[in-house]
């Protein structure tokens, strides 16, 4: 092979991967992988490789972990990813606490939490955050799906 085709298939290769975990894809895969369990997996280990301590991503990773507790059988397995996931988003909250997009993360998963698992306790707290933060958000496909959790 020469350089020049080396570095096509190199670009190739990295347009590839960073096309799953661009923050479009991200956003609009994370209500998909409800229903998808292998594209749920597949955005936990692209952001796992990935997130590179971004709060947002880890956010997403957090939010992606906690759907995963649905896909898996094991009830010790659901407890572990979905403890794992919150742990995620509450670092993401930590070291980014003014972002809007964060909160709707956590938002949007304790507001489809069962109650026993006792992760429902911020949904006033961020629901009043977003909606005076949501001038923040640039995303019009985000916005739509803010509205949509803020007004169920």
């Amino acid at each position: 092979m020469t350089w020049n085709t080396l570095i096509v298939v190199a670009c190739i290769f990295l347009n590839l991967n960073a096309s799953l975990t661009s923050l479009d894809s991200i956003r609009s895969n994370f209500k998909k992988v409800v229903e998808d369990k292998d594209l749920c997996k597949k955005m936990i280990d692209k952001l796992s490789e990935n997130y590179v301590n971004l709060p947002i991503r880890q956010a997403y990773l957090g939010g992606y972990q906690t759907i995963w507790a649905n896909h898996t059988f094991s009830p010790i397995s659901k407890l572990k990813t979905f403890k794992t996931g919150k742990k995620n988003i509450e670092l993401a909250i930590e070291k980014a606490p003014s972002n809007a997009e964060i909160r709707f993360i956590r938002l949007s998963i304790q507001k489809n939490t069962p109650a026993f698992l006792g992760y429902q306790t911020n949904i006033k707290e961020d629901s009043d955050f977003i909606k005076k933060n949501k001038h923040q958000i640039t995303s019009m496909t985000l916005l739509k799906d803010i509205e949509a959790i803020l007004n169920r």
